[in-house]
């Protein structure tokens, strides 16, 4: 009886020196990491991954801009410019590609086609106040066939998208923060997914 006593006392001072020994910040981290991987598996609705054309890339756009005319496509980035219009904002991306969970990254080379420019032409009206500093987004988007306004020849081709879709990411965290917004065309979807509104060419 008294060596299970002992016994009994020796494993719950083991188990008093286990729990003493884990870092009182980690439940949190374990937490928060948790978190950003349920996070990730919902970056889009589905209902827009599903009108997607599957596995786009910028080099892709660039390459074949005819085969995607029209068609919805899925990118990532980070905002560099904008331009106002009358009722749509145009935002000039610098293109970060997306892995499986559709979460932009720096691209393996700063000089190769996924490195590139597009712009992302978006109704301003209930754009986040806070887009300007987002440290990324995901773009879902409807391919059109225009040029942006005051396009220059020397910045080459940039596909130019209508937004059906935003979402942004804050600057904590290295930039992957839990801050976000999201931005949603609201419009009917037969109106969106049919010929975009020309942009201003230039002249």
């Amino acid at each position: 009886m008294e060596e299970h006593s002992m016994t009994s006392g020796h494993a719950h001072i083991r188990n008093q020196a286990t729990r003493s020994s884990i870092p009182v910040w980690l439940p949190t981290l374990v937490g928060v990491v948790v978190a950003n991987g349920f996070n990730a598996c919902a970056t889009i609705p589905s209902k827009f991954v599903r009108q997607a054309e599957p596995g786009v890339t910028l080099t892709a756009l660039t390459s074949h801009p005819d085969a995607y005319k029209g068609k919805v496509v899925i990118l990532g980035g980070v905002v560099i410019e904008q331009k106002q219009g009358e009722d749509r904002m145009l935002l000039r991306v610098k293109n970060r590609p997306l892995d499986a969970d559709y979460i932009p990254h720096m691209p393996v080379s700063s000089e190769g086609p996924e490195a590139g420019h597009y712009w992302v032409k978006v109704l301003a009206k209930d754009l986040p106040k806070g887009y300007r500093d987002w440290s990324r987004l995901v773009v879902v988007g409807q391919v059109s066939d225009e040029v942006p306004a005051h396009h220059g020849p020397s910045e080459g081709l940039e596909p130019v998208l209508a937004a059906l879709y935003l979402r942004g990411w804050g600057g904590g965290w290295s930039g992957y923060g839990l801050f976000e917004d999201t931005w949603e065309d609201k419009r009917d979807t037969r109106y969106l997914l049919s010929t975009p509104k020309p942009l201003q060419k230039n002249n």
